[in-house]
C-alpha cells in the first residue's frame, strides 16, 4: 500500500513523532540529549520552523512545529536526523539506522487542539511514570512554556501569547490548562492522526479543509476537547 502524501500547509503547525529503530533507545547518555536540542535550535532557524514545544523521551521525539515554507518541514528533519546520527554512530561505535523510518505528524489546524497538543507533548515523561509533574523532566519544553524559564530555541506561538498580556500572565495560564487533564478520547485522537498523518481539529474544520483540498484528512468521526468529568 502506497504511503499517504504528508499534508503541509506553511503556517500551520505540526504535532511530530520520531521513534527509535525497534523501540529501541535514541539517547544513551546525557551529552546525547544537549546534541539533539543543539541541532534542534540552529536546524529549525535554518529550515524555516518554527519550534513551540518539544520532549525527548528514551526511544522518541515529540516535537510542535510551524514550519514556514512548503518544504521548511522535510528539510528540519532530514537534517537533524542527518546531523543527530552521524553524532550517536561516530560517538557510539555503531553504524545503520537509528530511526523508524520517516516521522510520523499531523497538521493540528484549530485553536482549540493547539494548546492541548502542546499540553500532550509535555505530559510525556509522566504518562510514562518516569515523573509525577512535566517540571522535574528537564528534557521538555515545558519549564519554558509554564514557568517562563530561558529557552532559545522556543518560538511563542500567537495563540499561546493570547493566553495573557504578560510573559508571567502567560505562563500562569499556560500552567493553569495542566490542571485540566486530557480525556482519554483526545489522546487516541491525537495519536492516531499522528501515526496517520492525518488533521487533528474541530468536524467543522475538517469538514471545510477537506472539501476544499479534496481528500481524506482525518480516520474518523473527530470531536472537539472537552474538560473531563470532576
Amino acid at each position: 500500500m502506497p504511503r499517504r502524501s504528508r499534508l503541509v500547509i506553511p503556517g500551520s503547525p505540526f504535532h511530530i513523532i520520531q521513534r527509535g529503530h525497534n523501540k529501541h533507545a535514541c539517547f544513551f547518555e546525557e551529552n546525547d540529549y544537549h546534541c539533539y536540542l543543539f541541532w534542534l535550535e540552529r536546524l529549525a532557524r535554518e529550515a524555516g520552523c518554527d519550534v513551540h514545544a518539544y520532549v525527548l523521551m528514551t526511544n522518541h521525539v515529540h516535537l510542535v512545529v510551524t514550519p514556514l515554507g512548503l518544504d521548511s518541514l522535510a528539510l528540519l528533519m532530514k537534517l537533524l536526523n542527518q546531523h543527530y546520527v552521524a553524532y550517536i554512530n561516530h560517538l557510539h561505535n555503531r553504524t545503520g539506522t537509528l530511526w523508524e523510518g520517516r516521522f510520523r505528524s499531523c497538521l493540528v489546524h484549530d485553536i482549540s487542539y493547539f494548546l492541548t497538543c502542546m499540553r500532550y507533548v509535555e505530559l510525556n515523561p509522566v504518562r510514562a511514570g518516569m515523573v509525577a509533574h512535566p517540571r522535574d523532566y528537564c528534557w521538555s519544553s515545558y519549564r519554558a512554556n509554564a514557568e517562563g524559564a530561558a529557552d532559545s530555541r522556543i518560538v511563542r506561538h500567537p495563540i499561546y501569547l493570547a493566553l495573557g498580556e504578560t510573559p508571567t500572565d502567560r505562563a500562569i495560564a499556560y500552567q493553569q490548562l495542566f490542571a485540566e487533564g486530557i480525556d482519554e478520547k483526545t489522546i487516541t485522537q491525537l495519536r492516531l492522526a499522528t501515526n496517520s498523518n492525518y488533521v487533528v481539529a474541530s468536524e467543522e474544520v475538517l469538514a471545510d479543509l477537506s472539501s476544499r483540498l479534496g481528500r481524506q484528512i482525518h480516520p474518523g468521526q473527530p470531536g472537539r476537547p472537552h474538560k473531563p468529568a470532576k
